[in-house]
């Protein structure tokens, strides 16, 4: 075996209509507004599913703050509970 046949053989450029085109990505210059069409589409997409997310979540938001919180109440004394002064108190445990 000699060394030349170690070496990776360099790919060609896929035939135009074949499979191996299609699976390569192609990317074609867009102009300004089409970037932004995109960055629309992908902000109101990722704000849906943030809306969704919350509108899911704020069901069993009781359940959620006993799970964060139960790492702090196992270790509390017996009959004690938590108390917070202020809203955000609550998210600044550690």
């Amino acid at each position: 075996m000699t060394p030349e046949t170690n070496l990776p053989r360099p790919s060609l450029p896929a035939e135009p209509g074949s499979p191996e085109e299609a699976t390569e990505e192609s990317f074609a210059p867009q102009s300004l507004t089409d970037h932004l069409r995109d960055l629309r589409s992908c902000l109101l997409t990722s704000s849906i599913a943030v809306f969704v997310g919350f509108a899911l979540c704020y069901g069993w938001v009781e359940e959620i703050g006993r799970w964060l919180f139960q790492p702090l109440t196992n270790v509390l004394p017996p009959g004690s509970t938590l108390i917070f002064t202020s809203y955000q108190e609550g998210f600044f445990f550690i």
